[in-house]
């Protein structure tokens, strides 16, 4: 279900130049009030007794993605110092760098997740990507969102019985997921990036649904109606108040947006993102600790993590650690892409401005501070200002296809 908001409203975050404009900078404390939120969980979990902790740490489902790739990682470029090489494997919890991959799915079965457009049974999808890289000392982030229809060598992945998948050339990029898991997701972005996971973190359709109305739903500010019969999302511009299943639609939809792409949707994605997050902040759930249980709750049962992110005590330690992290230092950006040559439907990364984004992040690099007008877009951003297609390049003789990558 969706609301319009009325003029004062449920507004905090929201723009006041009008629709299609930037909005004001959102609250410095949604970091820390996410960190207190889960710090929170803990307590509740504790106070009530060991069922409550079983319960919710039973919820999180665990992958073993480092024991499934052991050491078929990514290596430091030539002149690195070897300590910075491969995966991190220190705690969540702490200064240092990391890099998380960050996945929204329809690969939970279950009738929930069929009914909210999820896939049958067995299936598996994954319709978000975004890797969510913080810099050495916590205190500045990039998130880098990576279109599905980017076609990708996809590496030769291993499969929990023991086989192996078929590496490809010319895929889409979330074809990794569908055959291979987490694990082919992981090893497909760091064979496509260069830079190695240190986590990873999948959340289900009925997961976030659930986590939207357990927050009480959030607040977006459309700069253009939408009208979307596939995602069966009808919306008019404007500020409008989504619950669960509502802003699932707007996570998903691609036909209302732009010219129909894949990159139009990640724009709504990044600023659904930065909703909830907010959302966190003002529902207070500290001073309502059934409210805390209800959240607690519905994140984790959506949630699948890697071993070193599976329980609520390191979750609630990774959060700790974002601390000093401010929204005027999150940099939320695409994957610099082109239309492909072959397929005009489909993209492939921008030579050099890709590789050169992938550098960025690797062990050791610079951390990459975004100038105060050009960090992150707000909940209240407009979707038209965040949702651009690459231009079309003909002939595209700058146009880099996708290019064989360690098996």
């Amino acid at each position: 279900m969706f609301r319009p908001v009325s003029e004062n409203e449920g507004t905090e975050g929201i723009g006041e130049r009008g629709r299609g404009a930037a909005a004001r900078t959102p609250n410095r404390r949604w970091v820390r009030a996410v960190g207190y939120t889960l710090g929170g969980v803990l307590v509740i979990a504790a106070v009530g007794g060991g069922w409550v902790y079983r319960h919710l740490d039973g919820n999180i489902r665990s992958v073993d993605i480092d024991a499934a790739l052991g050491d078929d990682r990514p290596h430091a470029p030539v002149g690195m110092p070897m300590e910075s090489a491969g995966p991190s494997q220190g705690p969540a919890e702490g200064g240092g760098a990391l890099n998380i991959l960050l996945l929204g799915s329809d690969s939970r079965d279950g009738e929930e997740n069929r009914r909210l457009g999820g896939g049958s049974p067995g299936s598996a999808r994954a319709d978000t990507a975004m890797v969510v890289h913080l810099a050495e000392g916590r205190t500045s982030a990039t998130v880098v969102s990576i279109p599905r229809d980017t076609l990708v060598t996809r590496p030769a992945c291993p499969l929990p019985d023991g086989g192996t998948t078929a590496a490809a050339q010319g895929v889409m990029f979330n074809s990794a997921y569908a055959v291979g898991g987490p694990v082919c997701a992981v090893k497909t972005v760091e064979a496509l990036s260069g830079v190695p996971m240190d986590h990873y973190l999948e959340v289900d359709f009925a997961g976030f649904a659930n986590l939207v109305d357990a927050l009480g739903g959030v607040t977006v500010e459309l700069a253009e109606p939408i009208d979307d019969d596939l995602s069966h999302l009808h919306v008019d511009a404007g500020v409008h108040h989504l619950y669960g299943e509502d802003a699932l639609a707007l996570a998903r939809t691609r036909h209302g947006v732009g010219d129909g792409s894949d990159l139009g949707r990640i724009g709504l994605q990044q600023q659904l993102v930065r909703a909830l997050l907010e959302q966190v902040e003002r529902a207070d759930l500290l001073a309502d600790p059934v409210r805390l249980y209800q959240v607690a709750d519905a994140a984790t049962s959506g949630l699948t993590a890697d071993t070193g992110l599976d329980s609520l005590e390191e979750l609630a330690g990774l959060a700790r650690s974002l601390s000093g992290l401010t929204p005027e230092a999150v940099r939320t950006v695409t994957l610099p892409v082109v239309p492909a040559p072959f397929d005009r439907n489909r993209v492939v990364p921008e030579e050099p401005e890709a590789g050169e984004l992938w550098a960025s992040l690797l062990p050791g690099a610079p951390a990459v501070v975004p100038e105060p007008s050009g960090s992150g877009v707000s909940a209240s951003a407009s979707a038209s200002a965040t949702v651009t297609r690459p231009p079309s390049v003909p002939g595209a003789p700058s146009v880099s296809g996708p290019q064989p990558l360690p098996q």
